[in-house]
């Protein structure tokens, strides 16, 4: 079965995923959805120093928007914040520094960052990582899970109040075609029943865990618009590192990583993306399915109020 799962979705991602899916999918997209003013409105973008996250920033920069970058390595952010503003000429480019595996450190991000009197109409989860052995935080928690699911759900719920203070506030997760071969797991959040380890496996797992987050985020919150989203196969520095053997194997067919973010620019900026329904997975900005065929990959609502619940409480331990 799980060969027959990955088989299906590297077949969807050769066809899809790469460059030559982004090309064919491009010639329907409107330009003038992305033709936008952004002045006034404040954007929130985790790992927003390279690939994705930095093309994002680039692109809400050059339309007037206020950037908050949120970013682990201070000395690459910095770098790459001024980059942003000498591309585009907006000073408005701000960094903060935060390692979101570490709950504690986000909680007190959010305190911090809403005392000082910010305001927040966008907040994109970018930040990302994929460990390939299974690696525990100072807190206990598994890196992935640490990093992609709780410090999502986390940083996520803790800026409802101040999105929700805003016109059209907005929230995406970046996520990935790869929880197409996962089914949401409720009883191994950590992986560690999972031997031996597979980091792309868990990695697969905390983006279905994302959009699951994403779906049931849309139902507590409807003030808020959520989506997430598939980037495609595009050549980042996280996948040069993280899955090398990929990246030899598909470099040539790899979208950029403007052509990745495109989808992820598109939902934060346009009117168009906004007037989709909330809690939505989208790629080449569309609306697409969160399972493959078969529906060996359905969680039960049962199932995803469970899993929600657990992130809930794993996250009250850090809150004070």
């Amino acid at each position: 079965m799980s060969i027959y799962r990955s088989g299906v979705w590297f077949v969807k991602g050769l066809r899809e995923y790469t460059k030559s899916g982004f090309q064919a999918a491009c010639k329907n997209f409107n330009n003038a959805d992305i033709d936008v003013n952004a002045s006034g409105r404040s954007f929130m973008i985790t790992g927003a120093n390279s690939g994705i996250g930095k093309c994002a920033a680039i692109a809400i920069a050059q339309k007037g928007g206020t950037v908050h970058m949120v970013c682990r390595d201070v000395t690459r952010g910095e770098e790459a914040r001024q980059e942003i503003i000498t591309q585009t000429g907006n000073q408005d480019v701000h960094l903060h520094q935060l390692d979101m595996s570490k709950p504690r450190d986000i909680f007190n991000f959010v305190k911090n960052f809403r005392e000082s009197g910010k305001v927040l109409d966008v907040l994109i989860n970018n930040a990302g990582c994929m460990v390939n052995t299974r690696e525990v935080t100072e807190d206990g928690l598994e890196k992935n899970f640490a990093t992609n699911t709780l410090g999502t759900h986390v940083l996520t719920t803790e800026l409802i109040p101040l999105l929700s203070e805003r016109d059209k506030p907005r929230v995406i997760i970046v996520s990935s075609g790869g929880m197409l071969t996962q089914k949401l797991d409720v009883k191994d959040l950590q992986f560690e029943k999972m031997k031996p380890f597979d980091g792309t496996t868990a990695y697969a797992q905390n983006k279905r865990q994302q959009v699951v987050m994403t779906e049931e985020y849309a139902k507590r919150y409807p003030k808020i618009h959520f989506s997430s989203m598939h980037p495609g196969w595009a050549d980042t520095p996280a996948v040069r590192s993280a899955m090398p053997s990929f990246y030899e194997k598909m470099k040539n067919r790899l979208r950029t990583a403007e052509e990745g973010a495109d989808t992820l620019i598109w939902l934060a900026l346009s009117e168009a993306a906004f007037k989709q329904p909330s809690g939505l997975f989208f790629q080449d900005r569309t609306p697409v399915a969160t399972h493959l065929p078969l529906a060996w990959s359905r969680a039960t609502p049962q199932e995803c109020e469970q899993f929600m619940n657990q992130l809930d409480q794993i996250a009250k331990q850090f809150s004070n």
